[in-house]
């Protein structure tokens, strides 16, 4: 089967737009903590994009290193203020050497990974003893989401639960691999609600705002804003109105290589 891909080198310039709040996700205050806890000197993030959360990190270390596959989201990432140690690879095979870095975490990025088994075990090998790694991210095979992209444009969940590995296989790809203490915690509950066309000022709307509606064609994208209006129609006709729901969890799986 034909693996679909987000094209990262074009919607790059406008990747950030979704972060409409100054003030970091709680997503992103647990990974700092997370960091500060463990007293980490070297981080690595591995689908690092434009460096929207490895630039949280500066609080804890001056050791931040960056990996994606996109040459235009790496670009962005050279922006931003701060040290960033930038490499374009794959998450399959990391370019580093061995027990280096004391956490490695992606963000919203495992899905994206041509090989996930294979990157937790790279991400065992560049760790050190001690260190840990954290995959944060949702698992929509829990069908504890409700959100409306799911609802008005046709095929997202379904091609959702073929991209996104569940929690329960993650974890035991991490435990084969030789993690330890592994857990899974939700870090941040998303609950955003629009009433009636304030949905249309939701930043996640964009057809390149999220890799569920950029995977889209151009006709399946439409066709999803056709739904919604449609809806908004009806509902206009007889004085009534709609919800649209963002609903769901945000969860961080965390695991540890033991030192030896």
């Amino acid at each position: 089967m034909t693996r679909q891909r987000v094209n990262y080198n074009q919607i790059a310039p406008e990747y950030d737009d979704r972060y409409i709040s100054p003030s970091l996700e709680d997503r992103g205050k647990a990974l700092v903590e997370l960091a500060a806890g463990l007293q980490a000197g070297r981080i690595l993030e591995v689908g690092c994009g434009t460096g929207h959360w490895l630039g949280a990190m500066h609080a804890v270390t001056r050791g931040l290193y960056g990996l994606d596959a996109s040459t235009g989201m790496l670009k962005q990432a050279l922006s931003r203020k701060g040290p960033l140690r930038l490499a374009c690879s794959y998450a399959r095979r990391l370019p580093f050497e061995d027990n280096c870095f004391d956490l490695v975490f992606c963000v919203h990025a495992i899905h994206h990974f041509g090989d996930p088994g294979a990157f937790i075990g790279e991400a065992f090998r560049v760790l050190r003893g001690g260190g840990a790694l954290a995959i944060v991210g949702s698992d929509p095979h829990r069908r504890r989401d409700d959100w409306y992209v799911y609802q008005y444009f046709e095929g997202t969940y379904e091609t959702d639960l073929r991209r996104f590995p569940d929690w329960e296989a993650l974890s035991e790809w991490m435990a084969a691999h030789g993690f330890g203490r592994i857990q899974l915690r939700e870090v941040e509950r998303v609950d955003h609600l629009k009433h009636g066309r304030e949905v249309f000022d939701d930043p996640f709307l964009g057809k390149n705002a999220c890799s569920q509606l950029a995977l889209l064609s151009e006709e399946a994208y439409a066709a999803g804003v056709r739904r919604i209006e449609a809806a908004l129609a009806e509902a206009e006709a007889r004085e009534g109105t709609i919800l649209f729901r963002s609903e769901f969890s945000i969860e961080m799986l965390l695991g540890h290589k033991v030192a030896s």
